[in-house]
């Protein structure tokens, strides 16, 4: 079953396209990366699909249910964390999570048990420190702790990661990786190793449009030919080891400083070896001699640039 659909949704701000017969599918239990540069439209399709504004045309489910603008029933299954979370500033951490439950109605006697956990689950103390002296990063944990407090089945995540520092940036990616299976996560960040981390399926968004969506097994093997990296002395080894290796062996070689970037078939083994032989018979012997694994960062550039 899939948990979220979009089917042809376009959306314009005055002259301003900026989704264009947008089709998106989660499969119902994935962590789903959705990426794309600033401005693509990334934080208005999570905002159609909470229904806070209307498609221009295109239809959305969650759960089989259609999403309707201002009074939608499905937000009941769905837990949001924006980029910026605003909150109310005099009240305590605690006391905000309890006027989020009385709000999705947890039941009473069930609230200062899951607020505590939830607490507990983001890094945050239970004491009566104001929301007021929260750093952006505290914020961006009270955030997390309000979104997953009503057990939701579908998680909206913008840029969750953005405030946090390295160690709340892992800390935050193994909790996505524990939900894995048990809730679907729609996960938008600009930080594209951590979509690679931890994500099933990606999305790219380019002009209004998802212009790929696949795993990242099945993109690198799209998108992507693997490199054998190599270091030399200095740039000069590097380019006459560039020559080489396209004359003789017809390798396609791209020179960074004192590194050769050397792109090949599938075969590792061969390719090394024949890479190796050449250049040892010519008396140029690499100082490093790496197999180079393709980022998503990579794939992203090449989509941006066709």
């Amino acid at each position: 079953m899939n948990m979220l659909e979009l089917k042809g949704v376009t959306k314009a701000f005055g002259a301003k396209s900026v989704l264009k017969d947008l089709n998106l599918i989660v499969p119902q239990g994935s962590i789903f990366g959705f990426v794309g540069e600033n401005g693509a439209g990334k934080t208005t399709t999570m905002k159609l699909i909470l229904g806070l504004d209307k498609p221009d045309t295109g239809t959305i489910f969650v759960k089989g249910q259609q999403v309707n603008f201002g009074q939608t029933a499905t937000n009941q299954v769905i837990g949001y964390l924006p980029d910026v979370p605003e909150f109310y500033d005099y009240m305590t951490a605690t006391e905000y999570l309890q006027l989020c439950g009385e709000i999705t109605k947890i039941a009473k006697q069930e609230r200062a048990e899951k607020i505590e956990t939830m607490l507990q689950l983001v890094g945050l103390p239970n004491n009566k420190h104001r929301i007021k002296g929260f750093s952006r990063g505290m914020r961006q944990r009270l955030g997390i702790a309000q979104a997953l407090l009503n057990d939701p089945e579908l998680l909206i995540c913008d840029e969750p990661t953005s405030a946090l520092d390295p160690e709340g940036r892992h800390d935050f990616l193994q909790l996505l990786t524990r939900l894995r299976g048990k809730i679907t996560i729609l996960f938008s960040t600009h930080i594209l190793s951590d979509v690679q981390t931890v994500c099933d399926e990606i999305g790219i968004l380019h002009h209004g449009q998802l212009q790929v969506t696949d795993t990242l097994t099945n993109l690198k093997k799209t998108y992507l030919k693997p490199q054998i990296a190599l270091t030399f002395q200095d740039i000069a080894q590097a380019k006459a080891g560039q020559q080489l290796i396209i004359n003789e062996l017809a390798l396609i070689g791209e020179v960074q400083e004192n590194k050769l970037l050397v792109s090949y078939g599938s075969d590792y083994k061969t390719a090394s070896q024949k890479i190796l032989s050449l250049l040892l018979t010519h008396d140029l012997v690499p100082l490093a001699f790496n197999q180079v694994e393709p980022t998503l960062e990579q794939i992203f550039l090449q989509v941006m640039q066709s």
